[in-house]
């Protein structure tokens, strides 16, 4: 029994198989589907279409704006001139400042700026500039000497003549002791115009001819080693119009640009002055010969 339904089974089978036409309807369905999505497409290209036609007038609308976002940034360009004309105005305003000047060409921020200084004297009011009352302040308000300052018609030279006494050391390590003691001329002489203070110290014993050699060597070897100003040997004419030789010892020191302390400039060159060129003729006092014409 069993065996005989067998073979309606296969039938079965077959008649499912059967059934891929229906396959077919499926596909048609769904190419109507494809179809109607076309058309749907079409459909939707066709406004698509004339929208972005429609938005094209609008994007150049704001192509046509950008322009004006320019003409902003060029406003602010403009004003980049005018801060150009404020920095061209600071050059200005400090010419202006280095223009006030004194009669003397002292600058507004000068000590002595706008000051005006006169002596009296036999031939009457002589006008004192800034550089010799610098030195008439140190040599009268500091050091408490009478006025000696001898001052030119024009006011633009001076010169101040004194005297000191020169000792050795007291070290035991120096050629000169507290018993070499011999005296020095000074001259301080003024330029107005150069602002230049000049200070010469003078041994006033004229130089033997027979050491103006040792003495000329004695000066190569020293002015190196002198850290300021420096010794030579000045020539000049006596009354009875003979040649004569003298050792001295010059420095000098420029007022001009110092603003404050001009009198104290003075008096350091001075006092600086005054220790160098100890040292330098103690050094030069070890040729015994310079050191017995020295103290003649």
């Amino acid at each position: 029994m069993a065996t005989k339904k067998s073979p309606a089974k296969k039938k079965v089978a077959t008649k499912v198989v059967k059934k891929a036409p229906a396959k077919k309807a499926v596909q048609k369905v769904v190419a109507k589907k494809l179809v109607a999505k076309k058309a749907a497409k079409k459909v939707v290209k066709k406004p698509a279409v004339k929208k972005v036609a429609a938005k094209k007038p609008v994007a150049k609308k704001l192509a046509t704006k950008k322009p004006a976002a320019k003409k902003v940034v060029k406003k602010v360009a403009a004003k980049k001139p005018v801060a150009k004309k404020a920095v061209k105005k600071s050059p200005k305003a400090a010419s202006a400042k280095a223009l006030k000047i004194d009669q003397y060409g002292l600058e507004q921020d000068d000590e002595f700026y706008g000051l005006y200084f006169a002596k009296s004297t036999k031939k009457g009011l002589v006008e004192v500039k800034p550089c010799t009352f610098s030195l008439m302040y140190w040599w009268k308000g500091l050091l408490g000497y009478p006025d000696m300052i001898e001052i030119s018609k024009d006011s633009n030279t001076a010169m101040l003549q004194f005297e000191s006494t020169f000792g050795g050391g007291d070290s035991g390590e120096t050629e000169l002791t507290e018993k070499d003691v011999f005296d020095v001329d000074h001259i301080i002489e003024v330029d107005e115009e150069e602002m230049l203070i000049s200070l010469y110290s003078y041994v006033p014993i004229p130089v033997p001819e027979k050491l103006i050699g040792a003495l000329g060597l004695a000066i190569l070897n020293i002015n190196p080693e002198t850290r300021y100003g420096n010794l030579e040997i000045c020539s000049t004419d006596n009354e009875e119009g003979q040649n004569e030789h003298f050792l001295r010892y010059r420095v000098a020191t420029y007022l001009r640009g110092i603003k404050s302390g001009k009198v104290e400039a003075i008096e350091s060159m001075i006092t600086n002055g005054s220790e160098f060129f100890g040292l330098a003729i103690d050094a030069m006092c070890v040729n015994q010969s310079i050191k017995k014409w020295l103290l003649s």
